[in-house]
């Protein structure tokens, strides 16, 4: 029987709380499934990045533990190599919104069967400049309180969690004035917030129904919601997003390959729920079927 090659990229500090022994039951499965399996535990951040780009190569499948940042750090490691792995995802983390929008299961003997059953399937990934994400990309209001909002919060209230942490931003929400060209549409304007996904759920505040978020389709789905003039404005706004309306009261939705957004400001971004730094130009490309994953 030839043996295929698994490496584990295990970040030890996600769901500290969990029983490993779910792993552990896991590993044993792929064991059985005839793979050779090698762990690595992370050391800090950048790590999972590094060690996929250095042996992920070697490898027949590179499976990342951990939450949704431990993926992306995988996946970037990964976009370095030609040709590239399978990619595999065990969530042990928090914040699993990527999972949850590919129904991968929380629990590593469930998730571990479906990789072993499973079908590859393609997936995009973007890029923000020179760094990599997966679901989402997005600056401005609400974008904080994805790395703010307690995690009681946001287990307890979830999608309510961030509209209600960005309502206490109301008084200090404030426009971005950006140039912003989408697939050679122009949508220059002032920009209480926006993002770019590849998910159904962005951090709890936007939820898209499965039929709209195709993952290798060369497409994200963007969302930018104007600076509201009246206060009835934003009420509109705000009901429009509490009701998933994406289309009406003034929000803007689209389906873009690429784009190009120009500020003066500083404009905070979150790549993933990771804080990214402002930048005065960002250039947002959809790798098409960039990584094939084991679902």
């Amino acid at each position: 029987m030839t043996h295929k090659r698994l490496l584990l990229i295990v970040n030890p500090r996600a769901g500290r709380s969990k029983s490993r022994s779910p792993l552990f039951d896991a590993i044993a499965l792929f064991s059985e499934a005839g793979y050779l399996i090698s762990v690595h535990k992370t050391a800090g951040p950048g790590d999972a990045t590094e060690t996929a780009a250095r042996e992920g190569g070697s490898y027949d499948l590179v499976v990342a533990v951990g939450g949704d940042g431990t993926l992306n750090e995988v996946i970037a490691g990964l976009m370095r190599l030609n040709p590239r792995p399978l990619l595999g995802y065990l969530p042990q983390g928090s914040t699993n919104d990527f999972a949850a929008s590919l129904h991968i299961s929380d629990h590593p003997v469930t998730a571990a069967v479906s990789m072993i059953r499973g079908t590859p399937k393609a997936l995009d990934i973007g890029s923000w400049n020179e760094r990599d994400f997966v679901y989402v990309a997005s600056f401005g209001a609400f974008t904080k309180s994805s790395y703010t909002a307690s995690q009681s919060a946001k287990n307890a209230l979830g999608h309510f969690a961030y509209i209600l942490e960005g309502m206490k931003d109301l008084n200090t929400l404030r426009p971005y004035k950006i140039r912003l060209n989408a697939d050679g549409q122009t949508l220059d304007g002032e920009y209480l917030f926006g993002a770019v996904c590849n998910s159904t759920s962005i951090g709890g505040l936007m939820k898209l129904s499965p039929e709209r978020v195709v993952l290798d389709d060369g497409k994200f789905e963007m969302l930018l919601i104007p600076n509201p003039k009246t206060p009835a404005e934003l009420q509109n706004l705000v009901l429009a997003l509490l009701n998933q309306q994406y289309d009406s009261q003034g929000l803007i939705f689209r389906h873009v390959a690429s784009l190009r957004l120009e500020t003066e400001e500083d404009l905070p971004w979150s790549l993933d729920g990771e804080y990214a730094p402002s930048a005065p130009v960002v250039n947002i490309v959809n790798h098409q079927g960039a990584l094939t994953m084991l679902l």
